[in-house]
């Protein structure tokens, strides 16, 4: 039996399934209208059932050519994938911690600002490494940082900065910059959400020390499960690698033996002399690698990558000029000056005099089968999982305590409609109508 002709007989059938697959017809009111959602076709099908065939069931061949491309495409030097978003984001503060930095390293006790507007897991490893979250507040409008508070709120135990671009839509970064480079601090760049926006011209998740993106199927591109650590530092990549796989010393590719020449030659204190480098761990690790067909799907995806932000930059448009007159109760969002946003969502305030609140068009959308989300968690100060935790606030909350309160968002994936951005437009104007005097 040829295996080369039949696995090529499979892949055509694959493909010919993926362009079969049709699209469903939209029914206003009776159609759900999600926030998110998978956009693919037969490509990403192929990928996936070509890499199942070779069974090599952990990083193989298709991720180490999505981290070369992604590196490329982005712009930094190392792209390392992991299983998630949130897994970067612990693979990145935890990099900061490591003895190979030596008087740069974090300790237990050192200060990382942020904010308490987002994700969880953008703060989650700042207090999984025993160091101190500190609260700024953060900008009407945008939702990002506000940099003019960083300031303040910086003292001799500050180390770090752990920023994320809201909802796509970039941080300040020349500020940020010369903040970061004033005070001698570490910059993650959570880019999870921002995959493709520019500032000044420049990719988000290039800026930082450490940067990290996610491949969750709500994100810009997906491998269902999956994220990113970037970085152009090589020491940084060594010790994410290492923290990625296990905390062992050795950078050998799974199935690969002796990279470095000096497996049994090698010397470490406090162990037999030459003994075996693929068994010498130099940090308290974790396993966080990807698999191969999680990485195939990736591959296909990010050759789409431009046209799902060309998509996604088009439906906000839309939205914000059908939202427009609904300005009087709704507070609409604006990308940050010098930037081109990569959308994540479409973020909606609703103003504090408005007749409404936030609940009653949030429901009543819903009842409309248009699906809505929260600002993730809020005020992450007051979520029931941090009442024990120990972090501190810095010049108050007051706009993070409004987006918990009157924030929520709906969906511009390059999988909406122009015709389902129109029903969501005329829903919403439907319901603001019931209020006008």
């Amino acid at each position: 039996m040829d295996l080369k002709q039949l696995r090529r007989e499979i892949l055509e059938k694959v493909r010919a399934f993926g362009k079969a697959a049709g699209r469903e017809r939209f029914v206003p009111g009776v159609s759900y209208v999600n926030y998110a959602g998978r956009v693919y076709d037969g490509a990403e099908l192929v990928n996936l059932v070509d890499s199942s065939l070779d069974f090599w069931l952990t990083a193989g061949r298709y991720a180490a050519a999505f981290e070369k491309q992604f590196a490329q495409w982005i712009g930094v030097s190392y792209c390392l994938l992991t299983n998630s978003g949130s897994s970067a984001n612990l693979l990145a503060v935890s990099a900061l911690t490591s003895p190979f930095l030596r008087k740069r390293r974090l300790t237990p006790g050192d200060e990382v600002i942020t904010t308490a507007c987002g994700f969880p897991t953008t703060i989650n490893p700042i207090i999984q490494n025993n160091l101190v979250p500190v609260f700024v507040d953060v900008e009407p409008g945008t939702y990002n940082i506000d940099v003019s508070k960083i300031g303040a709120a910086i003292t001799k135990k500050t180390k770090a900065l752990v920023v994320a671009h809201t909802l796509g839509n970039p941080a300040e970064m020349d500020r940020l910059l010369k903040i970061v480079k004033r005070h001698k601090l570490w910059l993650i760049e959570d880019n999870c959400d921002a995959l493709g926006a520019n500032y000044r011209g420049k990719h988000t998740g290039t800026f930082g020390h450490i940067a990290t993106c996610s491949f969750y199927p709500a994100h810009h591109i997906t491998m269902g499960e999956g994220g990113a650590v970037l970085t152009s530092d090589p020491l940084l990549r060594r010790i994410v690698l290492s923290f990625r796989d296990w905390g062992r010393d050795c950078w050998c590719l799974p199935g690969s033996d002796n990279t470095c020449g000096k497996r049994f030659s090698r010397r470490f204190p406090g162990l037999p002399p030459g003994y075996d480098h693929k068994y010498v761990y130099s940090h308290i690790g974790y396993n966080l690698k990807v698999t191969d067909m999680q990485a195939a799907v990736g591959l296909a995806q990010l050759g789409k990558l431009p046209r799902f932000i060309k998509k996604r930059r088009e439906n906000f448009a839309f939205l914000h000029r059908g939202l427009k007159r609904q300005e009087r109760y709704l507070r609409l969002p604006h990308a940050t000056k010098n930037s081109e946003p990569s959308w994540f969502g479409f973020p909606i305030l609703v103003r504090e005099d408005a007749p409404f609140t936030r609940g009653e068009m949030v429901n009543y959308l819903e009842d409309k089968r248009i699906a809505t989300r929260m600002l993730f968690g809020g005020n992450l100060t007051r979520q029931p999982a941090y009442a024990a935790s120990h972090y501190r606030v810095a010049g108050g909350l007051q706009v993070t305590d409004q987006v918990m309160k009157r924030l929520f968002w709906i969906g511009v994936y390059p999988g909406i409609t122009r015709e389902k951005l129109s029903f969501v437009v005329k829903t919403i104007a439907a319901f603001i109508d019931r209020y006008r005097a």
